[in-house]
């Protein structure tokens, strides 16, 4: 069951993106480590990190202490996960963020939250016809 932040589907332009991912209960089940012994990828959220063109940029973003990075860093590189950042330690609490419209009216940041240890469901669409003139 999606949330209402949580939309069905986004249309997204043709141009570059970056993609800010959490990570605990977002692509990975939360406190998989310490549950599991080991960090598993939610269904669906390997399918999606590899259907990201190569031209994209991915950061991570995570609350996972230092303590936590060598396991972290070690599970993507088995993986095979493509990513330009990451950031650890990173609070808790929300996430804001703020951008500007390109001045053609493109919208150039979304959010979508989505329940804990289940991958998100909403459908990116690329839509050709809003490129945008501007950068």
């Amino acid at each position: 069951m999606k949330t209402e932040l949580e939309p069905d589907q986004l249309r997204l332009s043709p141009i570059p993106k970056t993609w800010i991912l959490d990570l605990d209960g977002t692509l990975v089940v939360h406190d998989g480590p310490f549950i599991m012994g080991k960090d598993e990828f939610l269904p669906g959220a390997r399918e999606f990190l590899d259907s990201i063109p190569k031209r994209d940029m991915i950061i991570f973003l995570t609350a996972r202490s230092d303590y936590e990075k060598p396991h972290t860093m070690r599970f993507l590189k088995e993986n095979n996960v493509k990513y330009d950042h990451i950031i650890f330690n990173a609070g808790e609490g929300e996430r804001i963020m703020i951008n500007d419209m390109k001045p053609d009216g493109l919208v150039t940041a979304y959010a979508i939250n989505t329940k804990r240890d289940r991958f998100c469901q909403t459908e990116f669409i690329t839509d050709r016809t809003m490129d945008t003139r501007f950068d």
